[in-house]
């Protein structure tokens, strides 16, 4: 799936998100999400691992019960290296087809989303036995074929902006 222009636009305009960066990662999190919240170190992680490779990483918040003061409060308490933008409106969520948090997609240089789904396949660290994230990340990084480009994201469900009917 190819990221249509006005949604790299609304990447560039939320953080700087340059597609011609070899590897974008999306990231949708929450605040509350006792889920998310237990990937907070693990994305910390990814981050200071593959920032410095020249992955570009946008975390996101697109639920609309949570607000940017909760965000950037949440973002101060856990110490997250990374900004967090808000999702106003779930644009990207709807975009992407994001679910839950934490969700992650990435996406190679043209912008094409070459993974979509879970972090790892386990909430709890000492039980993961598939980094499909990092698997994602290192395939493209070296140019080769994501071995899984689709796995099943867990958490709590994304709590949407409701829609004019």
């Amino acid at each position: 799936m190819r990221v249509p222009a006005k949604l790299a636009l609304c990447l560039a305009l939320m953080g700087g998100a340059a597609f011609g960066q070899d590897v974008t990662v999306v990231v949708f999190i929450s605040t509350v999400c006792p889920v998310s919240n237990s990937y907070n170190l693990r994305m910390k992680e990814l981050f200071q691992d593959y920032a410095p490779k020249g992955v570009k990483f946008e975390f996101l918040n697109a639920n609309q019960n949570e607000s940017r003061e909760e965000m950037e409060d949440h973002a101060r308490r856990v110490g997250y290296p990374f900004p967090v933008s808000k999702d106003a409106g779930n644009v990207m969520a709807d975009r992407l087809g994001a679910e839950y948090t934490p969700e992650s997609f990435v996406l190679d240089r043209e912008g094409v989303v070459r993974y979509h789904g879970r972090i790892d396949d386990a909430q709890n660290p000492a039980r993961v036995r598939q980094n499909s994230l990092r698997l994602a990340i290192d395939a493209v990084l070296a140019g080769r074929d994501v071995p899984a480009p689709v796995t099943k994201a867990f958490g709590c469900t994304i709590k949407r902006v409701r829609k004019a009917s």
